[in-house]
């Protein structure tokens, strides 16, 4: 009945958090020690834990609660919750941190039950104090859009900071510029993912060259792909490079340390239509899909999140 939902890697890899859809607990794994444990941090005032973030000094963590429309402030070395922050807007999903302009920002996503009264907005917080500040709407259309933002992700090591927004619902890209002069966001459409007939956008990567932010990698779940964007000359203007067919329900991706591989997990929420259940093992240097990982499919099961353990996983912008 917990329902493991996410994992999440502390800042230096020390820690593992596993989020919960079924109960109001985080599990904490410490990856310094064998055999592995799971320890649960009750979160009483969380109801279906979905993202975490780490602030820079990796002294505290910021939960997504979908089915109460808070974010959860964590002690991230005694693992307890510190703070609870009401958002003005219900279903946070996705959260992005930038500690050098000391703002978080939530998505706005689904109803948790049925997936229903999509949301269109991202809220900014103050990281510090954990106050509430603006929302943004990222949509171009009439409210309610429903275009339900899923995922938001800072882009490490750009000047003016800048994140991405995936619209699940909308099937876009959106980004949030930071605008120093008002300490605030500009928000504006990216990309279009119907222009090459993918839909239902989710998780974002970022892949970094000679430490600089070089591609920004997108999962669309229907029919499943794994789209290769540019942003190496201007993260706020992404070109599309490649969109690699994957399998339907392409979701979570694993990167290597070595920069060689990434694996995409092939299953959503067990949805008809984006629940193959395979993994993806892309060549990334190539750009090209060249084995489907069936182990777990075989057996009639689908995989709900992929990470590698930490000697092998590259955090690609998270």
């Amino acid at each position: 009945d917990l329902v493991a939902h996410h994992i999440f890697y502390n800042r230096d890899s020390t820690k593992a958090y596993v989020t919960s859809l079924g109960k109001s607990e985080l599990g904490v794994i410490d990856t310094m020690k064998r055999p592995f444990t799971i320890k649960q941090v009750a979160v009483p005032d969380c109801k279906i834990g979905e993202d975490i973030v780490f602030s820079a000094d990796n002294m505290r963590w910021f939960l997504t609660c979908l089915g109460s429309a808070n974010v959860i402030m964590g002690d991230a070395v005694k693992d307890v919750p510190t703070q609870t922050i009401a958002l003005p807007h219900p279903y946070p999903h996705g959260i992005g941190i930038h500690g050098g302009i000391d703002r978080i920002l939530v998505t706005n996503t689904v109803r948790g039950s049925d997936l229903g009264d999509a949301g269109e907005m991202i809220t900014a917080i103050e990281a510090s104090t954990g106050k509430v500040l603006e929302s943004y709407k990222v949509s171009s259309k009439p409210s309610p859009s429903g275009e339900a933002p899923v995922e938001v992700v800072f882009v490490p090591g750009t000047n003016p900071p800048v994140a991405y927004v995936a619209n699940m619902y909308g099937g876009t890209l959106w980004t949030a510029t930071w605008n120093a002069a008002k300490k605030g966001f500009s928000v504006a459409q990216a990309f279009d993912f119907g222009l090459v007939k993918a839909g239902v956008p989710l998780e974002l990567y970022v892949v970094s060259k000679d430490g600089r932010p070089d591609q920004l990698h997108v999962t669309t779940a229907k029919p499943g792909h794994l789209h290769v964007f540019d942003i190496s000359q201007d993260a706020g203007k992404p070109k599309l490079l490649k969109s690699i067919a994957t399998a339907e329900g392409a979701h979570h991706v694993a990167y290597t340390k070595d920069g060689r591989f990434a694996y995409v997990q092939n299953s959503l929420l067990n949805l008809p239509g984006m629940n193959d259940g395979s993994i993806t093992l892309i060549v990334l240097n190539k750009g090209e899909a060249v084995d489907s990982i069936d182990t777990l499919k075989d057996q009639g099961f689908a995989p709900n999140c992929i990470v590698l353990l930490p000697a092998w996983n590259d955090m690609a912008g998270h």
